[in-house]
């Protein structure tokens, strides 16, 4: 009796040992994603521009502040939250939004054409020393604007923005629509080939968050 005692708590042992070994590789089911693992899995972000974001405002600003630490956090959190607010108000991916002013802005360095008192956060408008680029009096009109222009190229034709437009070159855009997911601003938002790219490796960065 006592042998078989023994046998089956070696048995118990070795089962939860086992459990413990594919929870964390992520094998097991998770209370989260209903697959079972004892470590949430991080979910993808969608990289098509009319997708609703999954990051929380505390999410990006914690992407954010991993990238540069010298940030005035708050600043940040203010900032993302008003991505997730703009976009949420106008069908615009929140996470592609944020990645793009975080490229765009150089995680808020500028240092180029566009200065942080422009509020500018996508480089509307910034072609030249002559032509710096579109300004906005307020941080929250500043994303305001890059939302709706985001909304221009990723939606078609006849899809009425919520806000009144402050976009000075919505217009401009054509055709609407040219732009459905990151990669497709390759080439069309910016010159550059590689620029989709480029947003697809922050996304995936911010996925870890």
């Amino acid at each position: 009796m006592k042998l078989r005692h023994t046998a089956l708590l070696a048995a118990c042992v070795i089962l939860l040992l086992t459990g413990c070994a594919s929870g964390r590789h992520g094998s097991a089911h998770s209370p989260e994603t209903g697959n079972g693992s004892w470590f949430p899995a991080h979910k993808t972000v969608s990289r098509k521009l009319s997708d609703p974001g999954i990051k929380s405002a505390m999410q990006l600003c914690q992407f954010f502040m991993a990238n540069r630490p010298d940030a005035n956090k708050s600043e940040v959190r203010k900032l993302a939250l008003l991505y997730r607010n703009e976009a949420a108000a106008e069908g615009i991916n929140s996470d592609c939004a944020f990645i793009q002013m975080c490229l765009e802005t150089g995680f808020l360095t500028f240092g180029n054409l566009v200065t942080e008192d422009m509020h500018n956060y996508c480089g509307l408008g910034a072609i030249d020393e002559e032509h710096p680029g579109e300004s906005f009096e307020t941080m929250q009109l500043g994303v305001r604007a890059h939302i709706q222009h985001l909304h221009a190229y990723a939606t078609p034709e006849g899809t009425p923005l919520k806000n009144e437009c402050i976009d000075r070159r919505y217009k401009y855009v054509r055709p609407r629509g040219k732009a459905p997911t990151i990669y497709d601003l390759s080439g069309t938002w910016a010159a550059d080939t590689g620029y989709g790219d480029k947003l697809d490796g922050l996304l995936s960065r911010l996925e870890e968050y």
